[in-house]
């Protein structure tokens, strides 16, 4: 059975039309000398725009924001939770049993975490490899919110930024100084986590703590799962900015339940295949940054290390094969910023690097692999408020970026070297504009671009010859209307062509290798909803319509594979004044194909799905007691199955029926 690390991305390098470059560049500097003459700050900064803290009418364009009040309202666990609860954000169950779920935004099915950049705190989490960004380790109690921006962001954001920019920032340790939290919960399937943190300041001294412990047996057998996290900082500060430095760890432990053929599956969706696989998971991040305004400028600059050793045991009929791999990862990106206003209008002028550098050692019976990935990145954007009144907003930027790859197995059967660099363009222009009051009207348009990792080069069509790079053409239109106070609606329709999609192609002779599809599209409508429907109920929904289809080549006008045409997600939550707060929510999947079904040819696709969760909570001072439950119908369904049910199946069991019991004190 394939796992999803056989996955393969690559960004092609793309050359810009000259009228829009040129646009582009002149917009970048229409507003310098301008900003010379400001005369009086902006308000103060409540969301993120352009990877710098900004005004509120520089939040990012279509934007969906999860705020913490609505993380703790919703009983969310951890932040992969949240994003799918309350974002609306599609996401396949784990294969290791671990809370974290394959996110996928518009449609990139098996390679969906390679289509879309996590970012906390400026530090991009989005691994150079075929595996989620773990998003488990990030206390839950430390978010301020969450920022989805859907669509192509490469200008910003780099490599694998197609489907658009997951970016969680934390509370800063003054927003909470002087308080604490004590959490423990307990329920099904042997389930129990129990966490604490606390955060305190000093002047111009902040520091914050935070430790944790879960586990849980899972629905299925030899499916254990145990993970231990630590991070704590400290900060220094003032009116100018701050610096400080971050650490957050990691470990994790879980059992391999393998993949089921449909017999297994009908017979007994909780048994295991795989008895004896196990692995682990050991992840360490120290971080330091800073933020500083200088002469008029804003400075910002996040200086990253990340270490982690993943071990695994996989035991099939020839015997037991063991690996292990030690990843290392730098990330430094040093950015500027002129933001100010002038004769009515605000302009925010950012330009930054990115510098990476990550390497990657294997040693396993069957590979003695050395992989070594480096970038250097420039980009420039500029955004202008030009109509205060009716809200107006033109915004243009560009990006180049250059990768080293370099690759050595001496055990390797595919693939036994390369050495190559490859050079990728992004480009962007938005444009947002009230021509009414309370109804926003918006478009994008733009080049986004993806490369291939080292696990995507590492077995390809061609020994020793590394993909192309991927490139998508990213059309947005949408418009926003706020009826006031708690009422919203956002709708979208969007667009996105790519050239050279990185994939896993089954069809490739003789077993399958990661190659460049013919060219493929994702088009289709999002609608994000909230409405206060009484003074202590709201209600809120998030729809998605993606026609994920081959534009061209043998497959044209088939679908891809693992991608529901439809999705729906909604919640509604009841807040008296009594400390009382109950939330429910309901989650329906389309049907999808399997896996391996390019042709479309499988008479069957994996079925469609519907679960529902809730939560109901009670204070008591500073106390908080709360009962929730998940897949409350207790559904059997999946939502990873690799193979045509003609084949063995490769079927996942998702979870069955869970209720949890949780008790929190807060001082």
């Amino acid at each position: 059975m394939r796992l999803p690390v056989l996955l393969a991305i690559d960004p092609m390098s793309i050359s810009l039309r000259p009228r829009l470059l040129a646009a582009a560049v002149s917009l970048c500097f229409i507003a310098p000398a301008a900003l010379a003459q400001v005369t009086q700050a902006l308000a103060p900064v409540v969301v993120t725009g352009a990877r710098f803290e900004a005004d509120a009418s520089l939040a990012p364009i279509g934007a969906t924001v999860i705020t913490a009040d609505e993380i703790r309202r919703a009983g969310a666990g951890d932040v992969n939770a949240a994003i799918r609860k309350i974002g609306g954000v599609y996401g396949r169950q784990s294969l290791t049993g671990s809370p974290d779920f394959g996110l996928d935004l518009r449609g990139f099915g098996a390679n969906s975490a390679q289509n879309m950049v996590i970012v906390v705190d400026g530090v991009r989490l989005s691994e150079n490899e075929q595996a989620n960004a773990i998003l488990s380790t990030i206390p839950i109690d430390s978010v301020e919110r969450i920022e989805i921006t859907r669509g192509g962001a490469s200008v910003l954001y780099g490599d694998g930024a197609t489907g658009g920019v997951i970016n969680i920032v934390t509370k800063r340790p003054s927003q909470r100084a002087g308080s604490g939290t004590v959490f423990v919960e307990g329920g099904s399937f042997n389930a129990g986590e129990a966490r604490a943190s606390m955060a305190q300041s000093w002047s111009d001294f902040s520091a914050d703590v935070s430790a944790g412990h879960q586990r849980t047996d899972n629905y299925r057998d030899n499916n254990d799962f145990k993970q231990t996290q630590l991070s704590g900082g400290l900060q220094w500060h003032n009116d100018a900015g701050r610096v400080g430095v971050r650490y957050e760890g990691a470990r994790q432990d879980s059992r391999l339940p393998g993949a089921l053929t449909e017999a297994q599956y009908n017979a007994n969706p909780r048994q295991t295949s795989s008895p004896d696989d196990y692995g682990s998971l050991d992840s360490d991040r120290l971080t330091a940054f800073g933020e500083y305004r200088v002469a008029g400028h804003d400075v910002a600059a996040e200086l990253s290390y990340r270490k982690k050793t993943v071990d695994a045991l996989y035991v099939s009929q020839f015997g037991p094969s063991a690996s292990s791999y030690d990843t290392k990862q730098w990330q430094f990106s040093p950015r500027v910023r002129k933001l100010g206003a002038v004769g009515g209008m605000v302009n925010e002028l950012v330009f930054g690097a990115d510098f990476t550098k990550w390497d990657r050692t294997t040693t396993a019976s069957f590979s003695a692999a050395d992989a070594q990935q480096k970038s250097k990145a420039i980009y420039i954007r500029d955004e202008l408020r030009y109509d205060p009144v009716h809200e107006g907003r033109i915004s243009a930027g560009v990006r180049r970026e250059l990768f080293d790859k370099t690759f050595r197995d001496p055990q390797g059967f595919a693939t036994t070297g390369y050495d190559t660099t490859q050079g990728v363009n992004a480009w962007e222009v938005q444009l947002s504009y009230m021509p009414v009051s309370g109804l926003t009207v918006f478009g994008k348009a733009g080049q986004s671009y993806r490369l291939a990792n080292a696990d995507d080069n590492a077995g390809t069509p061609v020994v020793n010859q590394v993909l192309r790079p991927q490139k998508s053409k990213d059309l947005e239109l949408g418009a926003t209307y706020a009826m006031g106070a708690g009422s919203k609606a956002t709708a979208r329709i969007f667009r996105s062509n790519l050239t050279d999609e990185i994939f896993y192609d089954p069809t490739v002779a003789p077993f399958g290798a990661n190659a460049n599809l013919d060219p493929t599209k994702r088009q289709g409508f999002e609608l994000d909803a909230e409405q206060r429907i009484a003074s202590d109920w709201s209600v809120s929904a998030h729809y998605q319509y993606v026609d994920a289809k081959f534009r061209a080549g043998a497959n044209s006008g088939k679908q891809i594979a693992l991608v529901p045409e439809n999705t729906v997600t909604a919640r509604l939550s009841w807040m008296p004044a009594s400390g009382q707060s109950a939330d429910i929510g309901v989650q329906w999947v389309d049907d999808q194909r399997y896996g391996d079904d390019y042709a479309n040819s499988c008479s069957s696709k994996i079925a469609s799905y519907t679960t529902l969760d809730a939560r109901y909570a009670r204070k008591f001072g500073p106390w908080e007691l709360a009962l929730s439950g998940q897949n409350l119908t207790d559904k059997r369904y999946t939502s990873q199955a690799f193979n045509c049910v003609f084949g063995n199946g490769g079927i996942y069991t998702a979870d069955g029926r869970q209720l949890k019991l949780s008790a929190r004190y807060d001082f």
